[in-house]
C-alpha cells in the first residue's frame, strides 16, 4: 500500500474516531481494508453497547467478517488510530489479518511495542506486519483533547 493510501484510510479511522468521541466514547476508529476498498470498519463502542469487547478494531474485523462470510481476513490492513491492546492483537492474528497501520502508541495498554510485542511473538503461527505513525499528531490531539475534556467535566 502506498504512502497516500495508508494516509486516506487513516483519516478514514480517524473520522470514525470523532464519531467515537462524539458518542463519549473513547475516539479510537479502526477501518479494514482488502485490495484498495474498505471491508470493515468499526469505533469504540464498549460504553454504549455495555459490552467490553467493542474496540474499533473488533468491531472492524466483525464488520469485514460477516461481509466477506469468513472470520479468516487474509491479504487485509487494518488502519486504527491508536496502537491495539492484547485482546485486539489476539484477534488480528487469529483473523489472519496481513498488515497493521496505527497512528499513535498507547502507553499504558498498547500490545504491540509498548507494553509487549505480541504481533513479534515466536509462538504464533501468523505473523502481522505492522507499522506507526500515520497520522500520528493528529490522532494523539484527538486522544489528548478527549481526555482533557473529560478530566475538566469530573472536576465540576
Amino acid at each position: 500500500m502506498s504512502d497516500a493510501a495508508d494516509q486516506e484510510f487513516m483519516r478514514r479511522a480517524l473520522t470514525l474516531a470523532d464519531a467515537a468521541a462524539a458518542a463519549g466514547e473513547v475516539p479510537v476508529g479502526a477501518v479494514l481494508v482488502r485490495d484498495g476498498s474498505i471491508i470493515g470498519e468499526g469505533r469504540n463502542a464498549q460504553i454504549g453497547s455495555c459490552d467490553p469487547s467493542a474496540h474499533a478494531e473488533i468491531q472492524a474485523l466483525r464488520s469485514a467478517a460477516h461481509v466477506v462470510s469468513n472470520y479468516r481476513l487474509p491479504n487485509t490492513t487494518l488502519y486504527v488510530t491508536l496502537e491495539p491492546c492484547t485482546m485486539c492483537c489476539g484477534a488480528i492474528i487469529h483473523a489472519r489479518v496481513e498488515r497493521l497501520v496505527f497512528a499513535t502508541r498507547e502507553p499504558k495498554a498498547g500490545a504491540v511495542v509498548s507494553t509487549a510485542q505480541l504481533l513479534d511473538h515466536s509462538a504464533f503461527n501468523h505473523r502481522v506486519a505492522w507499522s506507526e505513525g500515520v497520522c500520528q499528531a493528529e490522532s494523539a490531539a484527538l486522544l489528548t483533547g478527549f481526555f482533557r475534556a473529560r478530566r475538566k467535566g469530573a472536576r465540576r
